[in-house]
């Protein structure tokens, strides 16, 4: 992953809880959290900016990370040895990272900006200690991943694009 781009923009939970309930999309991130619940989870999260073009996820790092899209487009590809091949656009209110969040298997696909987007991450040691911590929390987080993952898996686009 790039470095983090640290852009004028202002970060603010309540653009995250937005973008998640609002989000429309059929691959959409819908943890049902109460407002106090979403501050626990905010503690744990960290906000940066991506600029266009700007690779979030690596085809094949080893990297776990789960980052939730507040705003902007993400696009989700694979390199075939020849070209690269577009799988999905992921925007505002879903999720990338999923698929090596769960399964601590290299990335699938690169994942990168395709216009300015605003991302929160969410790291495994921070979910671990949110699962300490904060277990009502964590459960509702991993079963929103787990709805999201197996809507993806039945969307055969995007199937590929479980990162």
């Amino acid at each position: 992953m790039n470095a983090p781009l640290h852009l004028p923009l202002r970060f603010d939970l309540q653009g995250l809880v937005q973008a998640t309930n609002t989000a429309v999309s059929n691959d959409a991130f819908t943890p049902s959290l109460t407002p106090a619940q979403w501050e626990l989870l905010g503690g744990y999260l960290t906000p940066f900016a991506l600029k266009q073009g700007q690779v979030l996820i690596e085809q094949g790092a080893l990297d776990r990370t789960l980052y939730i899209v507040e705003s902007g487009q993400l696009s989700v590809h694979y390199k075939d040895g020849k070209e690269r091949v577009r799988l999905a656009i992921v925007g505002p209110g879903s999720a990338v990272g999923e698929g090596s969040f769960f399964t601590r298997g290299a990335r699938s696909a690169t994942v990168q900006a395709a216009g300015p987007s605003k991302i929160w991450c969410l790291t495994p040691i921070r979910f671990t200690e949110l699962s300490n911590r904060q277990p009502a929390v964590a459960l509702e987080i991993a079963l929103a991943l787990g709805s999201l993952v197996a809507r993806r898996l039945v969307n055969k686009p995007k199937r590929v694009a479980v990162t």
